[in-house]
């Protein structure tokens, strides 16, 4: 497995580095396997990031440090119109670029910001083109960002990543190591739809880590219940 698992993502060590790589992706490979024979809402699998630990990923500056978010409070203005039970944006036109890798330069505040204001972009002008300067609206909670991805555009919003989340695969993210306050959020990505899975609400989000993470660069996670702090700090761009 570790060997196919290397040729797969071009990966090298020496000697001493193998050993140590083999052990970590053994670790997580056991945790993997055990996850998928349970009974979650979610799978995990291999991917680029299973040679490492979670003290490693994070400190790769794919994740920020905890901090708190600074979008603007109380300034979004619901559109009391009417609110699909669902929304995929990427279905709806040419509103939502390509997934994109951060690499290790710990930049997913712009990827998430940039994303968002392509989109909002696209929508107003029916162009996507890059833009320097956005006023941000702040959704208050969830109710919020349903009215503002169903009747708007997409939206984005920060969350706290920990180590259950590191090996998603496909299903609706859900975590009982996350948390779900302001001053803990660690990532920042860009809602583009939501709807719901077997009874299950989900926001549909697009991240910045490849399009072999995932699915095809994209997560679903649970909505309704500020999963990991999502709904404290979410924001959009007026054009």
């Amino acid at each position: 497995h570790f060997k196919s698992w290397m040729a797969q993502y071009n990966k090298v060590y020496n000697l001493k580095e193998y050993y140590e790589r083999l052990q970590t992706f053994t670790d997580n490979k056991r945790r993997i396997d055990k996850h998928n024979e349970g009974n979650h809402s979610f799978t995990m699998r291999l991917n680029q990031f299973s040679d490492m630990t979670f003290s490693e990923f994070r400190k790769s500056v794919l994740l920020s440090e905890p901090q708190n978010c600074s979008a603007t409070k109380g300034n979004y203005f619901s559109s009391n119109g009417h609110i699909p039970d669902s929304i995929d944006w990427r279905k709806k036109g040419n509103y939502v670029t390509p997934v994109k890798n951060q690499g290790g330069c710990g930049s997913c505040w712009t990827f998430s910001t940039t994303g968002c204001l392509e989109s909002v972009t696209a929508i107003v002008t029916g162009k996507l083109v890059p833009l320097s300067e956005q006023q941000l609206v702040d959704c208050y909670d969830e109710m919020g960002m349903v009215d503002a991805v169903g009747t708007r555009n997409p939206v984005s919003f920060a969350f706290d990543v920990t180590s259950d989340f590191m090996h998603y695969d496909q299903g609706v993210y859900t975590s009982t190591e996350c948390r779900n306050t302001t001053d803990m959020v660690n990532h920042a990505v860009l809602a583009v739809g939501y709807g719901k899975v077997k009874g299950t609400p989900y926001w549909l989000v697009k991240n910045s880590w490849g399009s072999s993470w995932g699915i095809d660069g994209y997560f679903l996670i649970e909505r309704g219940k500020n999963m990991c702090g999502l709904a404290a700090c979410a924001s959009f761009p007026v054009v």
